[in-house]
């Protein structure tokens, strides 16, 4: 194990201790925190994106590529996402693969700006997808602070892009 493989597992293992001792220490704050739990909503409309190739770090598999993203989102969010993904698969009808992916999201959410980060994780099994696209935790920003949620990205027969949301926000005072 490297120095540094051995720095990133006591990181990850002193988060663990911290983690449990909060909540040996403060076992209501669960209850606390669904008690004030937020009531989800909903937002969809359309979405353009550019998929472009990058320069791979893995020269040595074809299979495995890097990709920036580009989006325009309409609809209830309003804006633009810029990312990148890591793929493996030949993207061939039919064929498995996965892909992983970030993107910072920057625009309206129902008339509330800022932004935020989306973390998509794909699997593809002989053309069937098993896609989740989480917001990353504390990544809102502006009146977007706080947001939590899922989306679901629809590709149509006709190639079309749209989006499903659901995600909550708190009330702003």
């Amino acid at each position: 194990m490297t120095t540094r493989s051995r720095a990133i597992a006591a990181f990850i293992l002193g988060m663990c201790l911290a983690l449990a001792s909060a909540h040996a220490q403060n076992p209501s704050a669960a209850s606390t925190i669904q008690k004030e739990a937020l009531m989800t909503k909903h937002a969809s409309g359309p979405f353009d994106v550019k998929v472009g190739p990058l320069s791979a770090y893995n020269q040595d598999d074809k299979a495995v590529g890097r990709f920036s993203l580009d989006k325009q989102l309409h609809g209830e969010l309003e804006g633009t996402s810029k990312g990148e993904m890591l793929a493996y698969g030949t993207g061939a009808k039919g064929t498995s693969g996965g892909y992983v992916a970030i993107e910072k999201v920057t625009g309206t959410l129902n008339g509330r700006s800022g932004s935020f980060v989306l973390q998509h994780n794909t699997t593809m099994t002989r053309g069937t997808p098993d896609m989740s696209v989480t917001v990353v935790p504390d990544s809102g920003t502006g009146e977007l602070t706080g947001l939590a949620g899922k989306m679901n990205m629809v590709t149509a027969s006709d190639g079309k892009h749209s989006y499903e949301f659901d995600y909550t926000l708190p009330e702003t005072h």
